[in-house]
Order: structure tokens, then C-alpha cells, then sequence
């Protein structure tokens, strides 16, 4: 199964090696017919605390590392190919 890959911007880095990721989705209501605007926050590893708050990110999914955690924030390089 592939990994998901998700586009967001990183709302807090206060913890050690994680930053918090808003990820935005949009889609159209069902009965109402209008765009609707859905936002979910995750926890991304940051191993070299490189990422600050307002950047834009890509996270991908990975296996469990905390209770929370399971999505690693990928590299500047690696994100923009």
C-alpha cells in the first residue's frame, strides 16, 4: 500500500523532534453544493528541528513512532521534486 503525502503548514514546533502540521482539505457539501473548508492537525517527526512555525511542509506516512506521531515531515530536497 502506498504512503499517503499530504501539503500543510507547521502551527507549532514547540516539542522536541515534532512539529504539529494544519493540512486543509476541501470538498464539496453534499446537499448544499458549496465548497466546504476541513482542517485536521498532525503530528510530524522533525529529526533535526529544522522546520519553524508558518513554513509549508509535506509529511508522509510512516509506522507508528508515539502514541500520536506517525507521519515524518520530509525533506526540503526530497518534497520538492
Amino acid at each position: 500500500m502506498p504512503k499517503r503525502v499530504l501539503i500543510g503548514t507547521v502551527v507549532s514546533d514547540k516539542n522536541d523532534k515534532t512539529v504539529v502540521v494544519k493540512v486543509e482539505r476541501r470538498f464539496t457539501h453534499p446537499l448544499f453544493h458549496k465548497v466546504v473548508r476541513r482542517t485536521k492537525n498532525y503530528h510530524a517527526h522533525d529529526e533535526n528541528n529544522e522546520f519553524k512555525v508558518g513554513e509549508k511542509v509535506w509529511i508522509e506516512e510512516c509506522a507508528p513512532m508515539s502514541k500520536q506521531k506517525c507521519w515524518v515531515v520530509l525533506p526540503r530536497e526530497q518534497a520538492a521534486s
